[in-house]
């Protein structure tokens, strides 16, 4: 054993990690920008996938060619389908194979189609439906804005943690004054709220009761005069996460953060962020809310990449919750229920407690 390796006690740790796998839901593969020219290779739920803008639209394929296994990804977009680069097979809608250089005759033959995902476009993000050469049974969230007026920001990061941890992480309160000090809120806390947590079947809500502004830079921007905030965070099945704050009538935010399990260990985040603040015009919001939330986002991957490091050095999770781990928990429970197909099994309740922000 090298000198410098850990001895770790049995009872340290469980051999347990949080990884749930779910496939029959929508995912974002892409942004619209993203998808030029050129395909686009993504890995969903440990499975590589390329995207391509077809002759009607977006295509999501199995990122192996069927004849040679040859990376598709490496290929190019040819009058609206995707050409392999070892032999020039090129795929069409569906995975349809419509040209075969070289052969006589027609190319159509359903043992030489690739393997294809249904795919949707909406709200400047890509979705794939990741099983294979099957309908849909819903549609993708809606991540417009709720309204006009509003102002966007959109960011993309690469989070080195469980799609658990991920979410959780994005709707986590406690941490906020801490890591985030300052720019959200601080570690002074002196107000006692009322936490009032939610479970469906598909989703968990978590609603805060008499909390005042936050007192970090974000939450002066949101109500200059203070008051008191109307605050919603929400995880939605599989993989969404809604963080939403108003102020009076006209003050709003609205938060998405579509998740997307490259592996186990890999989630991608598209983030959509909608804002309306009255008196203040959407550029200079744009300019001063951007990069405080890019900041935010990285030091979350920081302390993500630390958390999952610390998973894997010790061969499991080992986690003590408390009654303010509001969302982590239930999140959790509706994961497996769904990965077991027993979401009509997943048990429906409403609960409250006191938190100190």
């Amino acid at each position: 054993m090298p000198i410098d390796a850990p001895v770790l006690a049995p009872p340290a740790t469980k051999p347990h990690v949080s990884v749930a796998r779910l496939s029959r839901y929508w995912y974002v593969a892409c942004t619209s920008k993203q998808l030029k020219k050129k395909p686009v290779g993504r890995t969903i739920l440990g499975v590589p996938v390329v995207v391509f803008r077809g002759a009607e639209g977006p295509v999501a394929l199995l990122d192996r060619c069927p004849h040679r296994n040859v990376p598709l990804t490496l290929g190019k977009v040819v009058e609206g389908t995707l050409q392999c680069p070892y032999h020039g097979w090129r795929f069409a809608q569906a995975g349809k194979c419509v040209a075969i250089p070289g052969l006589v005759g027609e190319p159509g033959h359903r043992g030489r189609d690739a393997g294809a995902y249904p795919v949707k476009e909406q709200d400047g993000l890509v979705w794939v439906w990741c099983e294979p050469d099957e309908e849909p049974t819903c549609e993708p969230p809606t991540l417009g804005p709720p309204g006009p007026g509003y102002a966007t920001v959109r960011a993309e990061m690469m989070f080195p943690g469980t799609l658990h941890a991920v979410a959780e992480n994005a709707l986590d309160v406690p941490h906020t004054a801490f890591l985030h000090g300052g720019l959200f809120r601080t570690a002074d806390k002196r107000n006692e709220i009322t936490c009032r947590v939610t479970r469906t079947s598909d989703r968990v809500q978590t609603q805060y009761i008499g909390e005042p502004r936050p007192t970090g830079l974000i939450g002066r921007l949101l109500a200059p005069g203070g008051g008191e905030v109307e605050h919603y965070d929400r995880f939605v099945l599989p993989s969404l996460t809604e963080v939403e704050y108003k102020i009076g009538e006209k003050s709003h935010v609205l938060a998405h953060q579509a998740l997307t399990p490259e592996t186990d260990f890999r989630t991608q985040m598209y983030a959509v962020l909608h804002f309306k603040i009255p008196l203040v015009p959407a550029w200079l919001l744009r300019l001063i809310v951007e990069p405080v939330a890019r900041s935010i986002l990285r030091q979350d991957a920081k302390i993500l990449q630390l958390q999952t490091d610390s998973v894997k050095l010790f061969g499991g999770e080992r986690y003590v919750s408390t009654e303010i781990d509001l969302m982590g928990p239930h999140i959790w429970h509706l994961l497996k229920f769904a990965e077991r197909g027993e979401l009509d099994k997943a048990e429906l309740l409403t609960r409250e407690c006191r938190m100190s922000v």
